[in-house]
């Protein structure tokens, strides 16, 4: 074994964790689930079979993530959050055939007691504020709040809020990188 798990953590045989990923207590990896390595699952953490986590991901204690989501590498998922897969479920009516996937992109940051309702990307170094409602796509290094979620601006890459001249540039205040605001998308220049 190339991870650590804690031993109240339930791994099903089958799943696939890669080196250097930490498990930690009660937390269940179902069997199909794919995790990569470098990873961090928190206190009482929940993946389910058909979960796909990349490299380099963080998720806080608390949260599930359901069946039908994709997280990219380098997302941080904070504590709390719970993920859908289904937008209109009845507990005497089964829809496992239904599931709406969910994309979230490189770099993006969830909130703490964030909810993403089913079918929706979340766009690459998107961040996501606390106790917002995701409904709906998020764009690349967009900044979004409330319920249900709301734009308000944009962040860089290294998670500072940008800020726009009137030739549609911003300078992230931390490494320098330069963005460019185009017809409603930033992209690094």
């Amino acid at each position: 074994m190339t991870y650590y798990a804690h031993p109240t953590a339930t791994i099903d045989e089958g799943a696939e964790i890669g080196t250097d990923t930490k498990v930690w207590h009660y937390s269940h990896v179902m069997a199909g689930a794919k995790i990569g390595a470098g990873c961090s699952l928190g206190q009482n953490v929940f993946i389910a079979n058909t979960v796909v986590i990349g490299n380099g991901v963080k998720i806080q204690n608390n949260v599930s993530i359901y069946d039908g989501v994709t997280c990219e590498d380098e997302v941080f998922i904070g504590p709390s959050v719970v993920f859908t897969n289904i937008k209109n479920p009845r507990s005497a009516i089964p829809r496992k055939d239904q599931y709406l996937p969910t994309v979230v992109r490189k770099g993006a940051s969830i909130g703490a007691n964030v909810t993403i309702v089913c079918g929706v990307e979340l766009g690459a170094f998107c961040f996501i504020g606390a106790g917002a409602v995701v409904t709906k796509h998020v764009a690349n290094y967009a900044l979004v709040m409330g319920s249900p979620a709301r734009h308000i601006g944009w962040m860089s890459e290294y998670g500072h809020r940008l800020h726009f001249d009137q030739e549609g540039l911003a300078k992230c205040p931390e490494n320098g990188d330069l963005y460019r605001l185009m017809n409603g998308k930033v992209q690094i220049v």
